[in-house]
């Protein structure tokens, strides 16, 4: 097999094909390599790679031609086969040939995402992902090519009919499409021969084993009957050549039954077996809080999309299979509008868009609409819009627990005395946690409301009234909890500290001014605080993760026997506090300031009788914003959902942050961006072919 293997090596190389190859694949590759990554900064190399499979038609069945219909019609194949290899050595060996020529492409290629890390942030596991589905898409059409070649000794017939074959496996799937949106027997039947449908599932960043067992079986299967046919022309004809054709048939008809079987079982395991996430950001990955959501689900879910299956959307159809593995009770069904277009009114008065998403339980139903799944960005200079954040998994969780409850808690947002509005991350952030919410003024009312779980005071600016201190009391001496975040104003609010004085706390009038390079951000006054370990912070403890709080009051405690107190932020031992900010040129400690370390949030429980009044208290009141949240990547709304999740009773949270699809965007100087396309577009295509030309120029003069 290694000399067959050197010997179709040396002769592609010998005959210039080899380098024309190589280079016309890097000439195309480097353009849009150029053009996608470099010219647009798109980080990823896939949109290249899918941008030249069509070359796989044209240039693969002209390589592979020859291989084994020129020895045929120049009868130099009775040498090869009467040489002590065997025909499976022959055909590894000739097919090894051919893999090795394009793999040399590909394995340059392979360094391009190294380049373009230089120049921003890469998905490394995402781009090479799809470099490796290219490669197996490429290996599978040349056995194929390989396998046609071996029926002819015509080098055209060959070339033409493998042209055909993988014609028809890169259009299948647009061709099951026209024939039925719904899908029939007949269109699995083609799914079959889908060889361009399998790349794309690699292309996302998940690896699918079921289609790289594909592409596997396709190899194999197409090299096992090449050997055949090879084995049936080895002997002249005789009984024993019958038996020999009885012989390869069974090896054909048993090769095929393995193959078949094989992946017939693969499909049907979970998709928790089959299906890997490797993005960076694990897009399609279930974070545990939703695990343990779905472990604990006893009633029946039924998961309607609004969608054709064969058109769903696939970033979705990904995180709804995941569901479905998770829990026996969770079953998804695709309903398609163009057959049951009324099917939604069922549940809703409201339009709702294609691919839209119905969760249905025996007590109550929610409808997702499509819009929702996705978050957008809107580009003004242009008027384009890009998709920013992926909210599946979020909504769906969300779902999930709001048709399986019991009852929904209510919360009150308090007003009337400036406190602030929560950004749209964090009101977002309320409803996926499935609390119930109204804003009030305590004017308004003689008492909080009996039904309040929770009443959020966020960051008043002016003081309390003696009434809305009273009736906030009384609430609380009744067991009512509190979600309190604080906001430096330079003013004394005598009532709001009445209030945080029933907990045993004080917030100082003072911001923290922290020293300790290791927790702030930027600025002393940016801090990022240490974080003790409680369920709250649970999903934030020693995992490396950050919390921003910006201009943050400190906290001391006052010892109650009757108050349980519990750290969740602090500053470092190197901070202290400073009254008066007015003008400050300088972080150099003063006299007046008062040593750290403070506390940035904590969490107490005052026992009231029976009823125990929990407190959530926070002192920046720009921590919980969408500009502070992006500073640490998210790790403020994990908090806040978690802080909310104790006055909903949740034992785990169900809000889960939306995952950021937003691309940043590679940054390649201009002088750069000439210079990387001359060496792939112009430079390595250029060394390939002129470098076989004066080759084959030799060898042709000799």
């Amino acid at each position: 097999m290694k000399a067959i293997y050197k010997k179709e090596l040396q002769s592609y190389f010998h005959s210039f094909l080899g380098p024309l190859f190589i280079g016309a694949f890097l000439l195309l590759l480097g353009i849009y390599f150029a053009v996608y990554d470099l010219f647009m900064g798109y980080p990823y190399i896939g949109y290249a790679l899918s941008s030249v499979t069509f070359l796989f038609l044209i240039a693969i069945p002209v390589l592979c031609m020859k291989i084994l219909a020129e020895e045929r019609h120049q009868k130099t194949d009775q040498l090869i086969l009467t040489s002590p290899v065997s025909v499976t050595g022959i055909v590894l060996g000739k097919f090894l040939a051919l893999a090795t020529i394009f793999a040399i492409p590909v394995g340059l290629v392979s360094l391009y995402p190294v380049v373009m890390s230089f120049f921003g942030t890469v998905d490394i596991g995402k781009s090479y992902l799809a470099v490796f589905g290219f490669l197996l898409y490429g290996l599978a059409s040349i056995a194929v090519c390989v396998f046609i070649s071996s029926l002819t000794e015509s080098q055209v017939i060959a070339a033409v009919v493998s042209f055909g074959v993988l014609f028809f496996g890169y259009i299948v799937n647009g061709l099951c499409s026209m024939i039925s949106s719904t899908g029939n027997l007949f269109t699995r039947f083609l799914s079959v021969f889908d060889m361009s449908g399998r790349f794309s599932d690699l292309l996302n960043g998940s690896f699918h084993l079921t289609s790289v067992l594909y592409y596997l079986s396709v190899i194999v299967l197409a090299l096992i009957l090449t050997v055949q046919s090879i084995q049936k022309r080895r002997y002249q004809l005789s009984r024993k050549t019958l038996s020999l054709g009885t012989y390869s048939s069974s090896v054909v008809v048993l090769s095929l039954a393995v193959i078949v079987v094989l992946n017939l079982l693969v499909a049907q395991l979970p998709e928790k077996y089959t299906v890997f996430d490797v993005t960076s950001d694990q897009l399609y990955s279930l974070t545990t809080e939703t695990k343990e959501i779905a472990d604990g689900i006893t009633d029946d879910i039924q998961i309607y999309v609004l969608a054709n299956e064969d058109n769903a959307d696939t970033t979705l159809d990904e995180t709804l299979k995941k569901y479905e593995g998770l829990n026996s009770h969770i079953k998804v069904s695709y309903v398609d509008p163009a057959v049951n277009p009324k099917f939604y009114l069922q549940y809703t008065d409201g339009n709702v868009s294609s691919n839209s998403l119905i969760v249905e339980s025996g007590k109550r139903s929610r409808v997702i609409d499509y819009s929702d799944i996705y978050e957008y960005s809107y580009d003004y200079t242009n008027y384009t819009q890009s998709v920013t954040g992926y909210d599946g998994e979020g909504q769906l969780t969300s779902a999930l627990a709001y048709v399986t409850s019991d009852e929904m808690p209510k919360i009150y947002l308090l007003e009337g005395h400036g406190e602030s509005s929560f950004d749209s991350t964090f009101s977002n952030a309320i409803e996926k946690e499935n609390l119930d919410y109204e804003t009030i003024n305590l004017m308004d009312y003689d008492e909080v409301p009996e039904d309040a779980s929770c009443v959020v005071i966020n960051a008043p600016t002016s003081d309390f009234s003696a009434d809305d201190t009273e009736k906030m009391l009384s609430y609380m001496e009744k067991g009512g909890d509190i979600f309190f975040v604080s906001c430096y104003t330079g003013e004394a609010h005598e009532n709001i500290d009445r209030l945080l004085d029933y907990y045993g706390v004080n917030v100082k009038e003072g911001l923290i001014i922290e020293t300790d390079r290791g927790h702030y951000y930027q600025d002393p006054f940016y801090i990022l605080p240490e974080i003790s370990y409680d369920d709250i912070t649970s999903g934030i403890y020693n995992n490396g993760s950050y919390v921003f709080a910006p201009y943050a009051q400190g906290i001391t405690t006052e010892e109650k026997e009757d108050v349980t107190i519990a750290e969740l932020l602090s500053s470092s031992d190197n901070s202290y506090l400073r009254n008066d900010i007015s003008g400050v040129d300088s972080y150099e400690k003063q006299d007046s300031d008062e040593d750290g370390p403070f506390l940035i949030g904590v969490k107490c429980e005052k026992s009231a009788g029976e009823e125990t009044s929990t407190a959530i208290i926070y002192t920046s009141s720009n921590m919980f914003t969408n500009d502070a949240n992006m500073i640490v990547s998210g790790t403020n709304v994990k908090l806040f959902t978690a802080s909310l999740g104790t006055f909903a009773s949740h034992e785990t949270s169900v809000s889960i942050p939306v995952k950021s699809m937003e691309a940043d965007y590679l940054t390649v100087p201009q002088g750069t961006i000439m210079i990387i396309a001359l060496v792939t577009v112009v430079l390595l295509p250029v060394l390939f072919i002129v470098g076989g030309f004066i080759v084959w120029f030799r060898r042709r003069k000799k």
